[in-house]
């Protein structure tokens, strides 16, 4: 058995935020008391004093592109999944756009094969809605849900076909399945590389405008109504986006929603000396658009934090801003970036937590995201004080793009335990 003693439990599922001691027997919880009830007997074999530190449960991050297969220079699986646990992740949603794209029953299990070889954080992966990503024929969702994915998108594409989506919900609503939802009509974002603005306009960039992302999201919003199948919307970015969800929310459409670090603390402003490391698809919005992602957050319209950890090699990102690829790391900062606004008094420290934890493990059904007796032991030991630079040295990813390289951060995983394991100790893989 393993003590966990004297940390500052925060449950945002059981609803308890005060000091607790854990005992972990085997993979699971055995049992959650007060300071001191735990007698030091023979069946205990480690001890860990948590002073000072918060104890939550394993973060659970939905939006993860680990690239395996078929990228491997960018990352893989295994990379990918350790940067998780440096990043207090226990669990990750792997997208579908590899090379095979994961769209059959057969890469499913290379990726759940890869992931158990790799030992660090567990991978869920998530099947595509349409064979290839092409958007015209529909996978055998019912073979991917059964080979173990846990979600199915076209993540990077939008599904344009109406007919096909609608199709895919109705089916998923047999199953008790969830789409995920890239939301942007690309014949309204055109080749864009930036958000549409006075300031991409004078940058000379081709503006991507908000209203290509909430088209899609009112439509399939609508689908969602008609059918009664699950949607999830990814990374949104719009204030009208979060006011789509908060009234498709009120009207009892099931519906769920994603929100970026990134989109929450960074602005357009990123790119104003064409910083490539800040394009991303969504792009950074305005002022106005993250002042409503926290409001979206703080009031539950947002269910969840996810990274969209898209890592990309030098070469595609050391070129002109049009020409670069999208997408920025995510796995190592997000943890911190959320004690950062905790710290600024942005978001309460429950709020962030749950949306870390129990709000992705109910968006798409995982185990996790509490801590009670009987229950998974993903475990994540934080220390808000911690300090740290986020260097190329402490990157595991094989990729380095990132806005937020070489700043100083607040925060980190002193402690990860999947499983019961210990998977970081003192902030290094143990």
């Amino acid at each position: 058995m393993i003590l966990l003693k004297n940390g500052f439990l925060i449950d945002p599922d059981l609803r308890v935020e005060k000091k607790q001691d854990i005992l972990i027997k085997g993979a699971a919880i055995y049992a959650v008391e007060k300071p001191g009830e735990f007698k030091s007997t023979g069946d205990i074999k480690e001890t860990y004093d948590l002073e000072g530190s918060w104890v939550v449960p394993g973060l659970i991050d939905l939006h993860v592109h680990l690239r395996e297969p078929g990228f491997e220079w960018k990352e893989t699986i295994k990379t990918g999944a350790e940067a998780a646990l440096l990043g207090g992740y226990t669990a990750i949603c792997a997208m579908p756009n590899t090379d095979p794209r994961n769209d059959c029953g057969e890469v499913t299990a290379f990726i759940l094969d890869k992931a158990k070889k790799a030992s660090a954080a567990k991978v869920y992966p998530i099947g595509s809605v349409s064979k290839g990503l092409l958007g015209k024929e529909m996978t055998p969702l019912t073979e991917l849900f059964e080979a173990g994915c846990v979600a199915f998108s076209d993540d990077g594409e939008p599904i344009y076909d109406s007919a096909l989506m609608r199709r895919a919900l109705e089916w998923c609503y047999m199953f008790g399945g969830v789409i995920s939802c890239h939301e942007e009509d690309k014949a309204l974002s055109n080749c864009g590389c930036a958000n549409e603005s006075a300031l991409t306009y004078k940058l000379g960039l081709k503006g991507m405008p908000k209203v290509a992302e909430e088209v899609m999201i009112a439509r399939d919003i609508e689908l969602s109504r008609t059918t009664k199948g699950k949607i999830h919307i990814c990374h949104i970015s719009t204030k009208r986006g979060v006011e789509l969800v908060r009234r498709a929310k009120n009207d009892g459409i099931p519906v769920t929603a994603e929100v970026t670090p990134h989109h929450l603390v960074l602005t357009e402003d990123a790119i104003k000396d064409y910083d490539t490391n800040a394009k991303m698809s969504p792009p950074l919005r305005e002022q106005e658009d993250c002042d409503a992602l926290w409001e979206g957050l703080r009031d539950g319209t947002i269910d969840a934090i996810a990274s969209d950890h898209a890592p990309h090699e030098a070469d595609s990102k050391q070129v002109e801003f049009s020409k670069a690829s999208f997408g920025i790391l995510g796995l190592q900062t997000s943890l911190s970036l959320m004690i950062d606004s905790v710290n600024q008094g942005k978001i309460s420290k429950e709020k962030a937590i749950y949306s870390m934890t129990t709000g992705p493990a109910k968006a798409f059904n995982l185990k996790g995201g509490r801590l009670k007796s009987g229950d998974v032991a993903d475990i994540v030991i934080v220390d808000p004080l911690y300090k740290w630079k986020f260097d190329k040295e402490v990157i595991k990813s094989k990729s380095k793009n990132s806005p937020f390289l070489n700043h100083e951060l607040s925060g980190g995983a002193k402690y990860v335990f999947v499983d019961g394991q210990i998977k970081v100790k003192d902030f290094q893989l143990s």
